[in-house]
């Protein structure tokens, strides 16, 4: 049976100590292991110390278990993490499965994972922020493992009347760079803009309703002088009747009236 015949910290890692046993083969001393420091009181390792090799192998599987825990530890002093996070990260520095579950249960013990607070405060976090709408963050929660019923129950946190706040305040922030649009075409900006950001439909239809888009004539009027110009350009090898209808198509698709247009096209006709 082996005994233990020394016990040295590490000189990097003070939270680590060095094993070294006689095997009893006449080799004398010889280092035989490291274990961190929960393990070696866990096991009260001391000078003079039997050790059979069933002993070694619980050791060393605690010790594999309380490294892996620390190095999640170490993840999650960043930010707070999912299971899910933690168990690809763990993955990801070659840690055996069976160790990783243990380490994720343990990590439950401690109260150091939680699901549920980790995705309530993921959800404050982004509404804080006020940048990204719900299906987004319920997507990303998704993304990172945390089931349903938790991301349902988590986003309380972020209710409607906030929602319509925050979607209330992209909408005006961007029709102010959209000047130049028409009306029609500014509606379906700001539409096309809240749905990219994870808005639902119902946040989005509110949301505009209380955002001013309508243009009196001399805005639009300035708005379909700035966007003919920019399609004249595509249009220089047509004329007469060819040259009209597409430059009524195309300002037509630009959400301009008829009339509008029409009497652009009049005026563009007498100069």
């Amino acid at each position: 049976m082996a005994v233990i015949t020394k016990i040295t910290t590490q000189q990097k890692r003070t939270d680590r100590y060095n094993v070294f046993m006689d095997y009893g083969k006449g080799k004398g001393e010889e280092y035989a292991f490291s274990v961190d420091e929960e393990v070696l009181l866990k096991f009260q390792l001391k000078k003079g110390m039997e050790i059979n090799e069933y002993d070694l192998a619980d050791i060393q599987l605690y010790d594999e278990i309380q490294k892996s825990f620390t190095s999640a530890l170490n993840y999650l002093s960043h930010r707070m993490r999912s299971e899910q996070e933690i168990r690809m990260y763990l993955k990801k520095k070659e840690i055996d499965e069976p160790i990783i579950q243990e380490t994720v249960l343990k990590l439950y013990k401690y109260k150091y994972l939680d699901d549920l607070e980790f995705a309530r405060a993921f959800v404050r976090t982004y509404m804080n922020g006020g940048n990204k709408g719900p299906i987004i963050i319920q997507q990303e929660l998704r993304e990172k493992g945390v089931k349903l019923s938790i991301i349902e129950q988590a986003m309380v946190e972020y209710p409607s009347e906030q929602q319509i706040e925050h979607a209330v305040m992209m909408a005006e922030k961007a029709s102010k760079k959209e000047t130049k649009l028409s009306e029609r075409a500014l509606k379906q900006k700001l539409d096309q803009i809240l749905s990219r950001k994870g808005f639902t439909r119902d946040v989005i239809s509110i949301a505009l309703q209380e955002v001013t888009v309508e243009k009196d004539d001399d805005e639009e009027w300035r708005s379909l002088m700035f966007q003919a110009e920019k399609i004249k350009r595509r249009y220089q090898g047509y004329t007469g009747y060819e040259y009209e209808q597409r430059m009524k198509q195309a300002l037509f698709g630009k959400g301009f009236a008829i009339e509008m247009i029409d009497r652009y096209l009049s005026d563009e006709e007498q100069d």
